[in-house]
Parts: structure tokens; C-alpha cells; sequence
């Protein structure tokens, strides 16, 4: 299995009125270790022409983040289908030299076809770095 991690930087503009990040945000924590993830496996993807579309994501919320906390995204790919992908997400933080669960989320993405709007069966290349 491989997977990746992504260092977040939290901003101060993250952060609600109840002083922890919102939960909408994570979503956008999510987006960035996924792209991160493809990033870093040398996977490059033509977004005019053959990428993919979130389907459905689900967040389970463990401990709230705050500003001053050090978080990171571990990223792997928990199941392949033919024309979609689930990757699923630990968002923790270090402290005091132990990993602390903050929140674990799921993600189902569909290969779509951009130029003619429609879902496709997985490339090749995909489904290589995913196994």
C-alpha cells in the first residue's frame, strides 16, 4: 500500500468563532493531501481531458484542531472499482512524540471524462500506482 503524507499549515482564517477549525475546512485539508498524493507519485493528470470527480466524502470528527497544532494528512488508496476509487484520510497531529488522531475521513472518487462529460473506466497508469 502506498501512501503519502502532507504537511497543513493551518491559517488563522481556519479557524471559527469556537477557535478551532471549522468543519467545512477539512475538505480543503482533504483536497490538498489528494492532489499532494497523486503529486508525489509522478502521476500527472490532463484536468481538459481525463481526471476525476468527488463523489462522496465522509469526515468522522475525533478532537478539534487548533491554530497552534501541527497537523498532517496520511493518504492511501482503501479500494479500487473500475471507473472509481475510494482513498481514505488520518488527519493527526504530533505531540510530545506521539501521533494523535484529530480526524479520519473517506473519499469516493469517479474518473470522468472532462471533454465529454461522463465517467470513464480507470486509466491504466491510475490503477498501477493505486494497487
Amino acid at each position: 500500500m502506498i501512501s503519502s503524507i502532507t504537511p497543513i499549515q493551518i491559517r488563522f482564517a481556519d479557524i471559527d468563532w469556537m477557535g478551532h477549525v471549522n468543519n467545512a475546512t477539512y475538505i480543503t485539508y482533504l483536497e490538498t493531501a489528494r492532489l499532494n498524493h497523486f503529486k508525489e507519485a509522478g502521476t500527472e493528470i490532463d484536468w481538459r481531458r481525463v481526471g476525476f470527480i468527488l463523489g462522496r466524502t465522509e469526515i468522522n470528527y475525533v478532537l478539534p484542531i487548533l491554530l497552534d497544532d501541527h497537523v498532517v494528512v496520511k493518504t492511501w488508496c482503501s479500494r479500487i472499482g473500475n471507473k472509481s476509487f475510494d482513498l481514505s484520510y488520518s488527519i493527526f497531529k504530533k505531540q510530545n512524540g506521539q501521533e494523535i488522531e484529530m480526524a479520519n475521513a473517506l473519499t469516493i472518487l469517479v474518473c470522468y471524462d472532462y471533454e465529454n462529460k461522463k465517467s470513464v473506466i480507470m486509466p491504466s497508469e491510475w490503477k498501477k500506482f493505486l494497487e
